[in-house]
């Protein structure tokens, strides 16, 4: 069987989905042939007029040109945002055409853009007439059952149509040395007593920033020596202000965005990772602080549970004083503590790409079965 798998622009957790499962597909499917096709880069955070303008050419025309140039049993668009390609792959009938969809959060925050692109209105809505050329794929693969519960109400995609597939944690996530981490705490300036919190991600007002923030002030108060690091995108200037207003400057530190290498020891350095999101279409940061010994603190609703199962604390994302209660347990029973910390081990190694693959490839041959099965039958 020959498979496209056709990515996104140079993205991060785009990337890492798309690397994990080329990779899963070559090791459970090693006859096939694998075809991993990537646009040209183009330098988003760029305002030029010139260089937006041939990130649209390249996204919009080109590399879906490029992807129905190639002859393939399975067309996978990565991501739901690129599924406008199969508005052209259709006209290749004798070809199957899958997407992955990792969440549908734009359509219920339709201000989740703004301060990522210059046109939040026009990016909107190139990316509602993106996600809707799904309806027209042979079949989903969605990353959780709350983003296949999404796909089917907002998309009205039978849930038939869809296969849960979680996503996989890579094996380089792993348990920091103790010496290494104790040299990073003391480049920060870190108290070996510092209790000290991670969180991993962008900063769309759904990954709930400020609460982490608010439950930091109610442990300082309350006595607890603690810190707040955060890695990838910086604080909003209303975070800021309120890290300011409550003197938490001394507390709080951004960590920038490190190369992958240096964010697995940060993860491995840190006591808690905190994720309370307010929704999530899997959660992979939560896979990845369990897979490196980190225990976790995360929110009870949308697809976190599921990606947690027993080996999180769950909280509700909307109070502080529960995210605060939650920390301080952690600190002063260290027995709940290793037990977590064993069950997050437990829980990131049922998360493999290779069984990710392994179900991708399986939505792959029924697809093929039948695509068969349709040819024979409409033979004369």
């Amino acid at each position: 069987m020959r498979v496209v798998i056709a990515r996104t622009m140079a993205e991060f957790s785009m990337d890492a989905y798309a690397t994990g499962l080329v990779n899963g597909l070559r090791t459970v499917r090693p006859s096939w042939d694998i075809v991993d096709l990537s646009p040209h880069s183009v330098d988003r955070r760029s305002g030029s007029v010139r260089v937006r303008a041939h990130k649209a050419y390249e996204r919009f025309w080109n590399f879906p040109n490029t992807i129905q140039r190639q002859q393939a049993d399975i067309y996978h668009i990565i991501d739901p945002a690129e599924a406008h390609a199969v508005y052209r792959l259709q006209r290749k009938s004798d070809s199957k055409i899958v997407v992955t969809c990792h969440d549908l959060i734009n359509f219920h925050n339709q201000y989740n853009l703004q301060g990522s692109v210059q046109l939040p209105l026009v990016s909107r809505r190139l990316w509602l007439w993106a996600v809707h050329g799904m309806t027209q794929a042979d079949h989903i693969v969605s990353v959780s059952e709350a983003t296949a519960r999404e796909t089917t109400k907002l998309l009205n995609i039978p849930a038939h149509k869809i296969t849960v597939t979680p996503n996989g944690v890579s094996p380089l996530f792993q348990p920091t040395s103790p010496e290494v981490a104790a040299s990073i705490r003391q480049r920060h300036g870190m108290a070996a007593d510092t209790l000290c919190l991670l969180n991993v991600g962008s900063n769309h007002p759904r990954k709930n920033i400020l609460i982490i923030l608010k439950a930091l002030r109610k442990l300082k108060q309350q006595g607890l020596p603690v810190c707040f690091w955060k890695v990838s995108a910086d604080f909003t200037d209303e975070q800021k202000a309120y890290i300011t207003e409550h003197r938490l400057e001394s507390s709080v530190v951004y960590l920038g965005k490190p190369a992958p290498e240096e964010l697995i020891q940060l993860y491995g350095t840190a006591d808690i990772l905190i994720a309370p999101s307010l929704q999530e279409g899997f959660g992979l940061t939560i896979l990845e602080a369990m897979a490196t010994g980190t225990p976790v603190i995360t929110s009870n609703v949308s697809a976190m549970p599921e990606v947690a199962g027993d080996a999180a604390i769950l909280v509700n994302p909307h109070q502080e004083d529960a995210i605060a209660a939650a920390v301080q347990t952690l600190y002063q029973d260290p027995t709940y503590r290793h037990t977590l910390i064993e069950k997050g081990f437990q829980r990131a190694q049922q998360f493999t790409w290779q069984a990710t693959a392994e179900k991708v490839a399986q939505v792959y041959e029924s697809l093929f079965t039948k695509k068969k099965s349709t040819s024979l039958i409409c033979k004369p």
